[in-house]
């Protein structure tokens, strides 16, 4: 009789709780953030500019009485061409107790990943900042790009949350 041990403390693949994960596409990438940070999903509508704003967040609308800062994912990763479709939706997160809207070419799907399906994001060099990737899942032929949105959001530069961690 054959004995199949593991290590004390390790955990099967039956037995890994998945994570759910919207699915959108930004240029040719595609990209995932935790399901459980998206409130609704929106199509995208022109938001009221806000003077001297950084230029990635597009200005601000207003979701049934709460004024929501919109931020344009493409312009703050630094994709070139930039352009309004019918594809383009605003997601509305909510992160870190406010609600936050980001402007997408599309939202792909919902999928669900096993802890063991997201590998470690690759080294860069200094110039190239990671600290926003989760890491990278691979899905038959798609490479997804699993962000902690809640961290990107959240950051100093974003300029958006009070007492940044």
């Amino acid at each position: 009789m054959e004995s199949r041990s593991q290590p004390v403390g390790a955990v099967s693949d039956e037995e890994q709780v998945s994570s759910e994960y919207l699915t959108f596409t930004l240029g040719n990438e595609e990209y995932a953030i935790d399901i459980l940070k998206v409130q609704e999903i929106r199509g995208y509508e022109e938001p009221t500019f806000i003077a001297n704003a950084p230029v990635f967040i597009k200005g601000v609308i207003n979701l049934r009485g709460t004024i929501v800062p919109i931020v344009d994912l493409r312009i703050k990763f630094g994709l070139l061409e930039v352009e309004y479709t019918p594809f383009t939706v605003v997601v509305i997160l909510n992160v870190a107790n406010r609600v936050v809207g980001v402007v997408v070419d599309s939202v792909s799907d919902v999928i669900s990943l096993l802890p063991n399906q997201i590998r470690p994001a690759p080294e860069f060099s200094g110039s190239f900042d990671t600290k926003y990737i989760v890491g990278l899942a691979s899905l038959a032929q798609r490479m997804l790009i699993v962000t902690d949105i809640e961290r990107l959001m959240s950051s100093a530069d974003m300029e958006l949350i009070d007492g940044v961690r």
